[in-house]
């Protein structure tokens, strides 16, 4: 099915609805409260939108509220033009959020009750370097070893606390950590860092702070602050939920948010780290965060992906608690099927070669009707021009060509889609062998619409009238990783302390022929094609006008699924 905005069940039946509906029935939740919480980091992708999708449909559905935040707490990699483009990419999905806050929001309600843990004993600041505190944390299988100065007094750390906020110390010189359990199977449990010192100018609070709260000590304070009711996450956080749960409890938040965790989206072919794509625009492997071949939702959105369809991607592929790789063909699919009742068909030739039709009068022309979508007959029909000399597709045409081949070869007759059967009856080729002109006969009686029927020809090609043509670029994509058995791996999100290494590796693997650029033609009244206008290329695929490369009159066209593939949506 095809995601419909004003249906009652914005969801698929899920864990979380099901939670939910409990939940009100009970009383135990008057209103639901969730909240998107992005780090203004980097661009949103394709695993980001599960997250937005269950957070503001779920809410939506059950006329609850979803606030927007940002995760602001590492000032080192945030910006502006990140909070911009989320901002941007969540309307563009068609999602409006209820408020809009910034975890620097509540900087002075963390400290506030990181001064009430190390009065109630349960957080100490430490002087051990991040590699000693990780070194000391222990494995999954050993227990970790209890830091020199855990047992500093509360007293002590209150002062050293304080004059951290102060500024008196430097970067990583000291931390403040919560005093929990080092011998915890939860290795999360193991003293986790709360605090640390960095003095770095803040987009929202300017210099006000030289120490920040760590993401995992922020967020469940954040939620509670926020009334959040379900706090819903990607499964890797899962073992961080005992955490999540002990600051607010022992923060004594009022409220009582629970968190609740979703298997992560991730696709073939699209890598999903933010560490990774980061580089490929550092590298300039690629054309930005919105390059068409990101896995960005600024980058699907210019590629010409429709919110519709990505909408329509996530509810057919669910929320689970399960992680797997969904194949790219199985979002493709519905790109092509949301695009097939919109997109004007027309004609384009990629790769040119002349044909002239020897028979047709030098210095006429004809307008001839075209559907402009034949499954869709409100689109109506448009006029193409036709003349003696028109230019096909290079491998229209072959000098020796195989069995079953049905396209135009010497002696052999082809019908112009919407046009005429053409006879070839001669060639020319270039010093190089190549051939760069066809010569051909074209039968009047055979006129498209006419209702000729004394003979049949197998083959049917499309063109575009040379005298009128408009020349044009088009961009061919592929993924940027293959499809093999490493790429789940490399789809993996930087949750996973992707290393530098890793980075590197993953550079290697990158596919350097993702993208193939031709000149070619288009129909005369794609002149004027405005910026994500979309189009069915005739045998092609469908196309998307770059709003980024393209000028007025100056068309570039960037492919956005190609016409047909054998994937098929699983039946339920």
């Amino acid at each position: 099915m095809i995601y419909v905005e004003n249906e009652n069940a914005l969801t698929p039946p899920n864990f979380i609805k099901s939670i939910i509906e409990e939940d009100l029935r009970s009383g135990k939740v008057k209103e639901v409260v969730t909240r998107f919480p992005p780090e203004p980091n980097g661009y949103m992708h394709i695993g980001h939108v599960r997250a937005i999708f269950i957070d503001f449909a779920l809410a939506d559905e059950f006329g609850g509220r979803t606030n927007l935040r940002f995760d602001d707490t590492n000032p080192a990699k945030e910006d502006v033009e990140y909070v911009n483009s989320i901002k941007e990419d969540i309307k563009w999905l068609g999602f409006q959020w209820d408020n809009q806050y910034y975890a620097s929001d509540y900087f002075d309600e963390m400290y506030n009750r990181a001064v009430l843990l190390i009065n109630k004993g349960l957080a100490y600041v430490d002087d051990q370097s991040a590699d000693e505190i990780r070194e000391n944390r222990g494995t999954l299988t050993e227990p970790g070893k209890n830091s020199p100065y855990r047992d500093r007094s509360v007293e002590e750390n209150l002062d050293l606390f304080t004059r951290m906020k102060n500024g008196e110390f430097k970067n990583g010189e000291r931390v403040l950590r919560a005093k929990i359990d080092m011998a915890s199977p939860n290795i999360n449990l193991r003293d986790p860092v709360i605090y640390r010192i960095s003095h770095t100018t803040h987009h929202n609070t300017g210099d006000k702070w030289c120490i920040y709260p760590m993401y995992t000590f922020a967020h469940p304070l954040e939620d509670a602050i926020e009334g959040v009711t379900h706090s819903l996450c990607s499964l890797e956080f899962e073992d961080q939920r005992p955490f999540y749960d002990w600051v607010v409890r022992e923060c004594e938040m009022e409220a009582q948010p629970r968190q609740y965790e979703f298997g992560r989206l991730n696709v073939s072919t699209m890598v999903t780290s933010k560490r990774k794509l980061r580089k490929l625009v550092e590298e300039n492997l690629v054309d930005g965060w919105d390059d068409p071949r990101m896995p960005t939702v600024s980058g699907m959105r210019r590629r010409g992906y429709t919110p519709e369809a990505i909408k329509s991607f996530i509810y057919e592929t669910g929320i689970s608690r399960s992680q797997g790789l969904i194949d790219i063909q199985t979002l493709e699919h519905f790109v092509r099927e949301d695009l097939k009742l919109k997109a004007p068909r027309t004609m384009a030739v990629l790769r040119p070669l002349k044909v002239v039709i020897t028979n047709y009068p030098e210095g006429e022309s004809e307008l001839l009707p075209a559907e402009n979508n034949t499954e869709n007959e409100e689109m109506g029909i448009r006029q193409i021009p036709f003349s003696r000399e028109i230019y096909i597709e290079q491998d229209d045409f072959m000098e020796e060509p195989p069995s079953k081949y049905f396209r135009l070869f010497p002696g052999n007759e082809v019908r112009l889609k919407h046009a005429y059967f053409i006879k070839c009856h001669d060639f020319i080729k270039d010093e190089n062998g190549e051939v760069v002109e066809i010569h051909c006969t074209y039968d009047p009686a055979t006129k498209s619409g006419s209702d000729f029927n004394a003979r049949k020809v197998k083959g049917t090609i499309h063109w575009v009238d040379a005298s009128s043509a408009v020349p044009a670029e088009f961009r061919l994509y592929e993924p940027l990783l293959g499809e093999d058995e490493e790429s789940e791996e490399l789809a993996a999100d930087e949750t996973n302390d992707v290393s530098a290494d890793e980075v590197d590796d993953f550079l290697k693997k990158v596919n350097k022929d993702s993208m193939e650029v031709v000149q070619g033609f288009v129909e005369p009244q794609l002149k004027d094609a405005q910026p994500q206008d979309k189009f069915q290329f005739f045998r092609h695929g469908y196309f998307n006008v770059d709003p980024k490369l393209s000028e007025p009159g100056k068309p570039v066209f960037g492919r956005i699924v190609s016409m047909k593939s054998s994937f098929k949506l699983p039946k339920k």
